[in-house]
């Protein structure tokens, strides 16, 4: 899995990255999606433990182009989790509310607390693309927030949070054929937007930006994973490999009962009449 991890200084050329990669699963797409459903099992039974232990906080941060795969992600991996230790947090266009704030004012109040899993669908970092590509914020302005963004996920870090981020990676002309999709299947119609296919237009823009942001923001405390996402099969059994051994690296444990529990088990031995 570290292959696809950004390594901490390392500048990144997407060109470089095959969107159509699979060379970590040897097997069949039918066997990568068995074992996805095993890994999304273990995952809830991690976050089970999360859960009842309320010391760690998971972070997960989704970025992608347009039609990346960042919802079928979440319905994928995180499916099988109990929707009490999981939220998702969607950033949209600011509000008047938010933009009378510090960019990250709002981020901050989306961060996991103990015992719980966040996934970002879409995050902070538009404040480093948007802004950008459409010069909304001058340069001055925005090449600051590398540090900013830095200097904030590893202030998450060292007060016990889990920072892991995946960069959905398509090509051009994966996202072509998507959209093309959303037109000609009825049932996906509703996710089609002409504005997709104005960003599309700055597809140039974006890549360039997503290069600074993963070479820049991908730090030994919060990296950066580039996950080929052609393969909606593949992109599913990578992310979820990759949280359940992040998440078992933490060897959480299920607490112990506050009292001595067996002290009850003979008012529970015989059925009641």
């Amino acid at each position: 899995m570290d292959r696809y991890r950004v390594r901490y200084g390392h500048k990144i050329k997407l060109a470089e990255w095959d969107a159509n990669d699979k060379v970590a699963y040897s097997g069949t797409k039918e066997e990568a999606k068995a074992e996805l459903a095993d890994l999304a099992q273990k995952l809830a039974e991690l976050q089970d433990m999360l859960y009842a232990q309320h010391q760690h906080k998971i972070l997960v941060v989704l970025q992608a182009m347009d039609t990346g795969g960042k919802d079928g992600v979440i319905r994928s991996v995180f499916g099988k989790i109990d929707p009490q230790g999981v939220r998702v947090a969607n950033f949209k266009v600011p509000t008047s509310t938010e933009l009378d704030h510090d960019y990250l004012w709002r981020v901050h109040q989306q961060v996991p607390g103990k015992g719980e899993l966040v996934i970002f669908n879409r995050s902070h970092y538009e404040d480093l693309l948007v802004v950008r590509v459409h010069e909304l914020t001058p340069e001055k302005v925005w090449k600051k927030r590398f540090q900013h963004i830095n200097a904030f996920e590893k202030m998450l870090v060292d007060e016990g949070t889990t920072v892991i981020k995946f960069y959905l990676h398509i090509d051009k002309e994966e996202q072509r054929l998507r959209l093309l999709e959303r037109i000609d299947v009825p049932e996906k119609q509703w996710k089609f937007s002409s504005g997709d296919l104005k960003e599309r237009g700055f597809w140039k823009d974006y890549m360039q930006a997503y290069e600074d942001v993963l070479s820049k923001t991908s730090t030994r405390e919060a990296p950066w994973y580039i996950i080929p996402a052609n393969r909606n099969w593949y992109r599913n059994w990578l992310i979820a490999s990759i949280l359940v051994k992040t998440l078992k690296e933490l060897k959480m444990e299920f607490p112990p009962a506050e009292e001595n529990v067996d002290q009850y088990r003979p008012q529970l031995a015989e059925p009641e009449a």
